[in-house]
């Protein structure tokens, strides 16, 4: 008999299962052993509920190879039509700098870091979130500025928000001048609805014809004219109503700062400072506002503090976690930033610096009036007689013009009745300006180029305002004039990530998070020009293939999680909460049944639920857990017959917050229908269910998810991937639509939520290849393995620790809670303290303090080998065996190992030790450390000194750099 291999095995389609899933066969064998279990289908059985299990396997298709899935990919992507784009509204082609694109955008050191919350392994991302304040700053001319929200649009509904919280006036109504970009006040009119504002939308100076508590500019308009509205925001201040700018980034850099015409509040899109359209995102938004409305801001601000030695260190500052700690009080949901592309957005002005910025800004402005002096010349009707890079033409041949430019492979705006816009950007060439003359005139128009700009180079230019031209210097911070060779801005970089712990270190076992394997295959479709290159409002037969791999994706998540259709516009789980509530308070209302406004969340929910529930205008309910972390099924059902008449939904997490799989989810599930509510489980644990059970089929009505966490997108040093909803088949008219681009399945005139019609589409590939790749049987296998994983931790650890919460059989889901509050009480060590001292180990702490105080929630995922989950259990065991030397006393509480963590270089080497146990042990507690040491960069960081003494832009480059 031959032992030949099949052709099958050699042809290796399940390789990339292997690759992505941690744990060899052989470690698999083990970890069952220590489980007492025979087979991963025994574990399974005792740890899912037999009613919940699905009787089918996924219908995705079989595994394939990372190479044929992206030559697939690659001929999808194909189909997209990359047109010269001068859309503008919001959207603008761009260069990303290749040092910036290969070192941060390419760079897992960059895109697989996670959220700041232990700033001592983050103080490379939080300095370049600090040049983005920064940068904010002194565009806008305002004196406190976030690190980043999720587009413009949405931070402009976030400004309604802070209006309303600070605003004297006692009105109801908020005012959006029409000239707003039209995707703008489509999501800012569908969050006003959910808050029982009015909107007003009318010309600019129509605001102060209103009573109203706010008002929204956009400067320059969406059709480019540049108007002065210093009068408007005094008007605006006049009836004790807040006055907020939406503005052009570019166009700040020669204009004005929105701040020193009166604005309280300026946002916008940091997208063409080196941030690809990406057919819609993700993108970052920048949003500044006064320094006395510091307590409303929405979203993260980046202080500086002082760490233990005194060094100056950086920190998120007052809204840390500010969904965990004040839910349904919250400001704003703290998922809504955008990290990565918010660094990129500040190292693209940090290369380029003010000059360089500058330069670009007047080249576009140059070529918009060489545009306009040419199309003037020849008798055409401009619509304004300012602009800084968008003209608009008034024109009876509108669609004559527009189908001759679609036809050369140029794309105008043309969404306004007898008129068409041109915006130039960044990318606009000489050659291009000539093609739009020969578009617009013909091509025996005559004009040409050099002798235009050798006109306006001799006469000067009217086109900006000359009370509005900038005059103050801006960017002045050595950091964003030192690094302008490529040299010096690779190393700053180099320095900045050498600062960060991020998945190519080590193990983040974070709870709630699933930071698993982001694979390099399904990262690399997302820099290819064909996804990322659209604007999000081309025609859609110029969008083909994102059509298809859309499509794809859509009917995959369908068969995952057993509901009927999806949504893709939500642009974080956030978003995705938001847009499942407003789909079930829209069917509610379709019923006649809008009284219907309480929503009912169990006390373990994730953060984020209630704060997002307050943003849909619910009451919140909160059920009692019981002691073993379920929901108490008799306070459950108490509570729904109590609000019954009013039910509109639960909002449930399952597996459950705690880490396990709830036996009554069916029953929690039928006791709100039988009450006319809806069922919304929270996908953040999806990745629990792939394959083994979902969502529609266990009774549920709605549910995000999170596809930064179960579907591989990276967490990009904190912020969101793309939070889609799935939901069953009478909730589907109700789901998102857009004002710009109709999303065909939902109902017209349904708000947006997001900026764009598919919200982050440039991302979604990384979730189609993973999908595609992995095949039905992978993705099973990848929540296998998650809980074989976590089982195994969990195992290991009850030795040395409690385990708070175990379902049957004593087994736990993905996720673990170790319960350190005996141990605090015992010997004063807190979480914190633990935390800290993991950094020394090389580890990034678990989930601190959540759901419950005093706890570490950890999650290994699948994606990590029993060796380096070994490894962190070694650094628990190790941690475990300091606290006890300080309970006998042999350390005191002061001076311990613990509570002077993290120890950096500066530290253990310094002059001075008086401590308690020795330098070599602060540095390399265990053997395996010193194989592969990563550095905190600073010592432990006093929150409180930073919120007492709030500074959020860049100090001298001297008190924190190397």
């Amino acid at each position: 008999m031959s032992n030949a291999k099949s052709l099958e095995q050699l042809e290796q389609k399940q390789d990339f299962i292997r690759r992505h899933i941690g744990p060899s066969p052989a470690q698999v064998s083990d970890m069952l052993s220590a489980l007492g279990v025979s087979s991963v289908e025994e574990l399974i059985g005792q740890t899912v509920p037999a009613s919940i299990r699905l009787e089918q396997g996924l219908s995705i298709g079989e595994s394939r190879t990372e190479v044929e899935t992206l030559s697939y990919l690659k001929s999808v992507a194909s189909k997209n039509k990359v047109f010269k784009s001068y859309i503008g509204q919001g959207y603008h082609p761009t260069h990303v700098p290749h040092v910036i694109l290969r070192n941060v955008l390419e760079n897992p050191g960059w895109y697989t870091a996670y959220t700041p919350y232990q700033p001592e392994i983050a103080q490379g991302r939080l300095e370049s979130l600090l040049n983005f304040q920064t940068m904010t700053l002194d565009l806008t001319g305002l004196d406190l500025a976030s690190a980043s929200l999720l587009d413009e649009s949405t931070a402009a509904a976030e400004a309604m928000g802070l209006a309303k919280r600070v605003a004297k006036s006692k009105a109801n109504a908020f005012f959006i001048a029409d000239d707003v970009h039209t995707q703008t006040i489509d999501v800012v009119a569908t969050r006003a609805e959910q808050f029982g504002f009015d909107v007003i939308v009318g010309k600019a100076a129509e605001a102060l014809d209103h009573d109203i508590f706010g008002a929204l500019f956009q400067y320059p308009s969406t059709t480019g004219e540049i108007t002065d509205v210093t009068d408007l925001i005094a008007g605006v201040q006049s009836k004790k109503a807040i006055a907020c700018v939406a503005a052009d980034i570019m166009s700040l850099l020669l204009l004005k700062a929105p701040g020193k015409l009166g604005a309280d509040v300026v946002l916008g899109s940091a997208q063409r400072f080196g941030v690809p359209m990406g057919y819609g995102g993700p993108h970052a938004a920048f949003f500044a506002t006064r320094d006395k409305y510091k307590r409303s801001l929405p979203g993260r601000i980046i202080g500086v503090s002082k760490d233990r030695l005194g060094n100056d260190a950086l920190r998120m500052a007052m809204q840390t976690r500010e969904q965990h700690i004040r839910r349904e009080k919250a400001n704003s949901n703290i998922c809504t930033a955008q990290v990565l592309l918010a660094n990129m957005a500040a190292f693209y002005a940090v290369y380029h610096g003010p000059q360089g910025l500058k330069t670009i800004a007047e080249r576009i402005h140059r070529f918009a009036d060489i545009l306009a002096a040419g199309l003037k010349s020849k008798g055409l009707n401009l619509k304004h007689d300012t602009w800084f890079d968008t003209l608009t033409v008034v024109a009876d041949n509108k669609d004559e013009i527009v189908a001759r430019a679609v036809a050369n492979g140029v794309n105008f705006a043309s969404n306004r009745a007898g008129e068409y816009s041109i915006s130039v950007s960044e990318t606009t060439t000489r050659a291009d300006v000539a093609e739009l003359f020969d578009i617009i005139l013909g091509e025996d128009h005559g004009l040409s180029v050099d002798a235009l700009a050798n006109e306006i180079e001799v006469n000067g230019s009217n086109s900006i305002p000359a009370s509005l031209v900038r005059d103050d210097e801006i960017l002045t911070h050595p950091n964003f004039n030192s690094y302008h060779s490529e040299t010096e801005m690779l190393r700053y970089i180099k320095r900045l990530e050498n600062k960060d712990l991020a998945l190519n270190h080590s193990m983040i076992s974070l709870g709630s998070c699933t930071m698993k394997l982001n694979a390099t295959a399904e990262m690399i479709p997302i820099t290819w020009p064909e996804f990322a290159n659209l604007h999000p409002f081309c025609p859609l037969d110029q969008a083909a293939g994102y059509q298809i791999m859309m499509t794809e994706l859509h009917d995959w998540l369908v068969n995952i999680t057993g509901y009927d259709a999806v949504s893709l516009q939500p642009n974080s789980g956030a978003q995705g909460e938001y847009a499942g509530l407003i789909a079930i308070r829209k069917y509610h209302e379709s019923r006649g049944e809008g009284h219907r406004n309480v929503c009912l969340i169990p006390s373990s929910a994730h953060g984020t639920n209630p704060a997002s529930a307050q943003m849909a205008s619910m009451k919140i309910v909160v059920v009692d857990c019981d002691k073993n972390g379920n929901v108490d099924m008799a306070d459950l059902k108490a509570k729904a017959e109590e609000v019954s008449e009013n039910l509109s939904c639960i909002m449930i997490t399952y597996p459950s917050t705690h880490g396990v799989y709830e036996e009554t989810i069916r029953e929690i599930c039928d006791i709100v229908h039988q009450h006319g509510g809806q069922v919304y489980m929270d996908g953040a644990n999806m990745n629990a269910q792939v394959g083994v059970t979902s969502p529609g089929s266990i009774g549920s009505d709605v549910s995000h998810l999170n596809l930064h966490k179960t579907f591989c997108i990276p967490h990009g040093g904190g912020g969101p991937g793309v939070g889609p909803i799935g939901v069953k088949s009478h909730l589907a008219p109700f789901m998102p639509n857009h004002s710009v681009i109709n999303v065909a399945g939902t109902n017209i005139g349904n708000g947006a939520v997001s900026a764009a019609p598919y919200g982050s589409a440039a991302i979604l590939p990384i979730s189609w290849a993973y999908i595609a790749i992995m095949g039905s049987e992978g993705l099973k296998q990848a929540t296998e393995m998650a809980i074989v994983n976590a089982n195994y931790l969990s195992e290991k650890l009850s030795e040395h620790y409690p385990i708070l919460y175990r379902g049957r059989n004593n087994r736990v889901a993905h996720e673990c809670i170790v319960d350190l509050r005996p141990l605090k009480e015992q010997t004063g060590v807190t979480e914190m303290d633990v935390a800290k001292r993991l950094q020394d180990y090389g580890f990034h702490s678990p989930t601190m303090s959540f759901p419950v105080a005093g706890t570490l929630m950890i999650e290994p995922t699948e994606s990590e080998s029993k060796v380096e989950i070994d490894r962190f259990i070694e650094a628990m065991v190790s941690i475990k065996s300091e606290i006890d030397r300080i309970a006998s006393g042999e350390w005191s509480i002061e001076n311990n190992p613990l509570v002077f963590a993290p120890h950096t270089q500066a530290d253990v080497l310094g002059n001075e030790w008086d401590r308690a146990y020795d330098r070599f042990y602060a540095a390399f507690p265990v053997p395996s450390v010193a194989k592969d040491k990563f550095w905190p960069t600073v010592t432990r960081i006093d929150d409180v000194y930073g919120d007492r003494n709030l500074v959020c832009s860049c100090p001298a480059v001297e008190t924190y750099r190397d």
